[in-house]
C-alpha cells in the first residue's frame, strides 16, 4: 500500500514556534528541543516508506492487541516492553493510561463503525511512554503512537487527554483509507478529521450527548503556567488559548477566514478549524450522540473510497451531503449537514 510519508503531532509547529522566541529558558529550551526533534522525524518520514504489516490469520478479533514500552527518557523506539494486554494494571499511571485510551480507540471504532483497530483488520496497538526529555509533544510515526512527558509547565504529560490519544491514532485511519496529502486544505482536512474522531471517542468513553461534550481537543494538557482550556475547540475556533507565551489561539471557525501561509504545510492545523466546527454544528444539530448519525456520515466518507488524496473542503463537504443523503434519505440528516457546510462558507455547489 502506497501512503503518504507524514509526520503527525499533535502540538503544531506555529506553537512550539512561538515558545521558542522566549526570552524565559525555561520555555525556549523544551520548545527549541522538541522542533529540533520533530524536523528531524519529518526528514526520515520523507525519506522512509511505511513498512508494509503482516497480513492477520484468520479473521481479526474483537479484542484490541496493545502493548505499551518505555523509552526511558530516551529517543529510542520502540524502548523496553513494560506492559502487554493481559498484564493487571501498572504501578505507573502513564502507562496506564496509554493503555486505556488505546483501548477506548479501538472501543469506538469497532462499537459504532465495525472497524477491527486502525487498519480494521486488526492491527497490533503499540505505544511508547516517557519519550525524550521534556519531550513537548506525542506522534503517530505511521507504525505506533509515542507520547512525551512535557516540560511539566507549558504542556503536561501527553497521555492524559484521551482525544489526543484517538487524535493521533485516526491518523493511522486515514493513512490506511483515504489517505489524505498532508499540505493545504486536504492536510487540514486530514487534521480536522482526527480532531473529529479524537473529540468522538471521548465523548464514547464518557457517555456524553453531543450537547453535554465540551468539543475540546487536549483539555487537561495544558501546564499551570498557559492561559487556556486546551489547544483547539471545536466548538468555538480561535477561543482555546489566549496566552503571552503560546499566543492566541489562531483557528478559524469560517471560510472568510481561512489563514493563507506556508508555515505548518499550508496551515494544517490552523484551517482545521473550517472543517471542526461544520461537524460540530451538524452534530449538536441532529442532537444525540454524535458518534451515531453524524459520525457515521464522517467514517463511512472517510472510508468510502470516493474521498480523492487531494480533497479540498468543498470535496469533502459535497461527500458528506451525498452519505447523508444515501445513509439516510432527505430527512434531517441531509438538511443537519448541508446547513452546517454553509454556515462555515464551505461552497458545496
Amino acid at each position: 500500500m502506497e501512503t503518504n510519508t507524514v509526520f503527525c503531532t499533535i502540538i503544531p509547529p506555529h506553537v512550539l514556534d512561538k515558545l521558542a522566541q522566549a526570552e524565559d529558558p525555561a520555555t525556549f529550551e523544551p520548545a527549541r528541543r522538541t522542533l529540533e526533534h520533530d524536523a528531524l522525524q519529518r526528514t526520515r518520514r520523507r525519506i522512509t516508506t511505511v513498512r508494509g504489516m503482516a497480513p492477520p490469520t484468520g479473521a481479526p478479533s474483537d479484542k484490541p492487541n496493545r502493548t505499551i514500552y518505555d523509552a526511558g527518557t530516551q529517543e529510542t523506539l520502540p524502548g523496553s516492553k513494560v506492559h502487554s494486554e493481559s498484564d493487571t494494571p501498572s504501578q505507573d499511571a502513564t502507562v496506564n493510561r496509554a493503555h486505556a485510551g488505546l483501548g477506548a480507540t479501538f472501543e469506538l471504532y469497532l462499537k459504532a463503525y465495525g472497524r477491527h483497530s486502525i487498519d480494521d483488520s486488526g492491527l497490533p496497538l503499540d505505544a511508547t511512554v516517557h519519550y525524550g526529555e521534556k519531550y513537548d509533544n506525542a506522534f503517530w510515526n505511521g507504525e505506533q503512537m509515542v507520547f512525551g512527558d512535557g516540560d511539566g509547565e507549558l504542556f503536561l504529560d501527553f497521555t492524559i487527554p484521551v482525544d489526543v490519544i484517538g487524535h493521533e491514532l485516526t491518523h493511522g485511519v486515514t493513512q490506511y483509507t483515504a489517505n489524505l496529502e498532508y499540505f493545504g486544505q486536504s492536510g487540514a482536512l486530514n487534521e480536522s478529521l482526527s480532531d473529529v474522531f479524537g473529540s468522538l471517542i471521548k465523548q464514547y468513553a464518557l457517555g456524553q450527548s453531543a450537547d453535554q461534550a465540551d468539543w475540546l481537543i487536549g483539555a487537561g494538557l495544558l501546564g499551570p503556567r498557559i492561559h487556556g482550556e486546551a489547544l483547539r475547540s471545536m466548538k468555538a475556533p480561535g477561543t482555546a488559548y489566549d496566552d503571552p507565551q503560546l499566543g492566541k489561539d489562531p483557528q478559524p471557525a469560517a471560510m472568510d477566514d481561512f489563514v493563507r501561509t506556508s508555515r505548518d504545510n499550508g496551515g494544517v492545523h490552523i484551517n482545521s478549524g473550517i472543517p471542526n466546527h461544520a461537524f460540530y454544528l451538524a452534530a449538536t444539530a441532529l442532537g444525540g450522540n454524535a458518534w451515531e448519525r453524524a459520525g457515521k456520515i464522517w467514517y463511512a466518507t472517510l472510508t468510502g473510497g470516493e474521498l480523492a488524496s487531494d480533497a479540498q473542503f468543498a470535496d469533502f463537504g459535497r461527500l458528506t451531503v451525498a452519505t447523508a443523503r444515501s445513509l439516510y434519505g432527505d430527512g434531517d440528516e441531509l438538511q443537519a449537514v448541508t446547513k452546517a457546510w454553509g454556515q462555515v462558507g464551505v461552497p458545496l455547489t
